[in-house]
């Protein structure tokens, strides 16, 4: 017997003699010398687990047969449940589900035999993993609970954990949220206690989805950022599958600058690592983001790409989104009949996934048995019986027959023909629900619409506002100061000193001018900044020029801190900002005031301040001057403003990716700073 086992070594060494493993191969030495015993067996199962952990499931099952054989030889029943249990482990790596779930089996009456409480609780998480993944729900609950207890006092943190999983999802698939959200609570702190990184990050993606589910999109932020914290920045893989859903996430939350920079690197990783079910996603999702804020033919693109890349994927849920999105498009840009299809086809996908849902079988029910009481009809014997009546008898039987037979065929006629009428019926119906749909949609598409001309109203009421009151007060001024001119009601002296007045009123017309033409192209939605690099200490140098005259009248010092610096934006919107600024800050100052100008860098990005020693803003108001809704007050010397100025300023900033914002104190001044790129930033609508 021992020159056996020496002779399969010496075949064995052959093809492990060169491994790195130092444990195996001292633990194969020792197998080779060692005498058929109990010992032998225990030394065989220590080499079986090394080799399952190093996925050499091939040489695992070798010493799995020569090992089991003995065990059974010796009645050792210790050692064969252990070697059984490992030999339905490969099956479940295999994917062998049938095979695994049979030989778990075994090796737990093995292990209840021998009293192996652990061995057996390690053994029923399998089975509960494996039942329910195969949608045995009722079987998988039974042997997951009654293994938990015995896992929790033992501290087996991994068992726990995908002992977890399976009830977590099972309760989730069942729709059961509150239950798969306590049950994956639980698996992140057993991921926790075992501090294993690749389960932190999938407990908590899908507790960010399950809250997702719920739209409960702070949790789920919440959530899918922890992920996103424990997945290695080089995972290109794992940020790639989380980055979808956090995007998503904080598009439903409104935060569309957030969603953006997420979603942009989401579609990007997905297409290096080819993950087509994620790009779906996260190509819905921005184009839902662009359709929000009216990019209409940018929204276009991405969802029809996303469309093309959910057929190929067979992503029903993607779909079934995508053709939701699509029929919103529709119906904005006024395609009906296109937005009625994309209905259709949205309605027909969330009818397949629904009837799929039902068929889930649900977790906590209570089981009746009910017994299926079959009736038996009896069926006699009418050839005897025939040969047995008499002819008269047998010809009543037979007009009997044939009435019964007459009454069947018209009563099958009259089955027919109210068949005939109700499936004529179920057309007409059909037909008024897809024309009541149609003009449903049509409804829905006049409201939008409608909307979108009482804003265009409200733009048209506002500009005729301002040019009737404030830029026909600064052209009357003017025109009369030229008739009296013209009239020569004035003296040489006289027009001179009015001269910077003229000045002072033309200076004000042109900004009024620069704001409400961008103000209304901005609420038209057709202000495209051009981007291009130039020196912003320049711009501060041309608009100060502007202001001069006003620094003098009111005896207002300028210091000018200004650098020179380049940004990336449109230079024409930057001017129109600045002087904006500039403008109010000389407005709201008093006389013997001063305003700071300056430039620095920060993250890579330029900041610009524009600081004054002036009135202030109340607490209350800094939140209106940046608002949709005009806010204006006064100036030191009554000065008028049009409430437009730090409104377009904002739309103009965030048009050139920046950011604008001040800070404030009531009579000790205000400090106004802009934030805006230095080089070019990609745009949440280029893909």
């Amino acid at each position: 017997m021992k020159g056996l086992f020496v002779l399969f070594f010496m075949l064995f060494v052959g093809s492990v003699g060169f491994s790195q493993n130092e444990e195996l191969d001292s633990l194969t030495i020792q197998l080779a010398y060692q005498n058929p015993d109990t010992s032998k067996v225990n030394t065989s199962i220590s080499i079986i687990k090394l080799l399952f952990q190093n996925r050499d499931f091939s040489k695992a099952n070798k010493f799995i047969q020569q090992s089991e054989k003995l065990a059974n030889d010796l009645n050792y029943k210790e050692g064969l449940a252990k070697i059984v249990y490992y030999k339905a482990k490969i099956y479940q790596e295999e994917g062998r589900t049938s095979k695994a779930i049979s030989t778990l089996k075994n090796a737990r009456l093995l292990f209840s035999e021998v009293k192996d409480t652990l061995s057996v609780a390690k053994v029923n998480s399998s089975l509960g993993v494996l039942e329910i993944e195969n949608g045995n729900y009722k079987e998988g609950l039974s042997y997951a609970l009654s293994s938990i207890n015995e896992l929790e006092k033992r501290n087996r943190f991994d068992d726990l954990s995908s002992i977890y999983k399976s009830l977590a999802n099972a309760y989730k698939t069942s729709g059961n949220l509150d239950k798969a959200i306590t049950y994956n609570l639980k698996r992140l702190n057993a991921d926790n206690q075992s501090n294993n990184t690749k389960r932190l990050v999938e407990t908590n993606k899908d507790l960010g989805d399950i809250y997702s589910t719920k739209k409960n999109y702070t949790q789920a932020i919440s959530y899918y950022e922890s992920a996103l914290g424990y997945a290695n920045s080089t995972d290109t893989k794992l940020r790639a599958s989380i980055l979808p859903y956090l995007g998503d996430a904080y598009l439903k939350k409104d935060d569309y600058k957030t969603s953006a920079r997420y979603l942009v690197e989401a579609i990007k990783l997905n297409r290096e690592v080819d993950n087509k079910k994620e790009m779906a996603i996260a190509l819905n999702a921005l184009g839902e983001l662009n359709l929000v804020q009216n990019r209409l033919q940018t929204a276009e693109e991405q969802l029809l790409e996303a469309a093309n890349i959910g057929k190929i994927a067979n992503d029903d849920v993607a779909l079934m989104e995508n053709y939701r999105l699509m029929k919103t498009l529709d119906s904005i840009k006024g395609n009906f009949e296109s937005a009625f299809v994309w209905q259709s086809e949205y309605h027909k996908l969330k009818e397949k996934l629904d009837s799929q849902q039902t068929k889930v079988t649900p977790l906590i029910t209570e089981e009746v048995d009910q017994e299926a009481n079959q009736d038996t009809t009896l069926i006699p014997d009418t050839t005897n019986s025939i040969n047995s009546v008499s002819k008269d008898k047998f010809d009543k039987f037979k007009l009997i027959f044939y009435a019964l037979l007459a009454a069947f065929a018209v009563v099958l006629t009259f089955f027919v023909l109210f068949l005939m009428k109700r499936n004529n019926k179920l057309k007409y119906t059909r037909e008024l629900e897809a024309k009541n749909k149609k003009i449903e949609l049509q409804n829905e598409a006049i409201l939008e619409q409608s909307k979108h001309l009482e804003n265009i109203n409200k733009v048209k009421d506002k500009l005729f506002s301002i040019v009737s009151h404030d830029l026909k007060d600064s052209l009357t001024s003017t025109k009369g100061f030229i008739d009296l001119l013209k009239d020569g009601q004035l003296s040489q002296d006289e027009f001179h000193s009015l001269l910077p007045e003229l000045s002072e009123n033309a200076n004000n017309a042109s900004l009024l001018l620069f704001n409400l033409l961008n103000w209304s192209k901005s609420q038209m939605q057709s202000l495209e900044p051009k981007p291009s690099l130039f020196d912003i200490q320049d711009v501060f140098a041309d608009k100060v020029k502007l202001i001069e005259r006003k620094l003098e009248a009111k005896d207002i010092q300028l210091i000018d801190n200004t650098l020179r610096d380049f940004i990336y934006a449109d230079r024409s919107m930057v001017e129109i900002v600045i002087q904006n600024l500039l403008a109010n800050a000389v407005k709201f100052c008093n006389r013997g005031d001063s305003i700071s100008i300056s430039n620095q860098i920060s993250n890579g990005k330029a900041i610009i301040s524009v600081a004054d020693t002036g009135v202030g803003i109340k607490k209350e108001d800094i939140n209106k001057i940046f608002g949709n809704n005009t806010f204006t007050t006064r100036g030191t010397n009554k000065e008028k403003g049009t409430g437009l100025g730090l409104t377009i300023c904002k739309e103009l900033v965030e048009l050139n990716k920046g950011s604008i914002w001040v800070e404030s104190t009531v009579n000790v001044g205000s400090t106004f700073y802009v934030e805006l790129p230095k080089n070019k930033v990609e745009d949440p609508g280029e893909t």
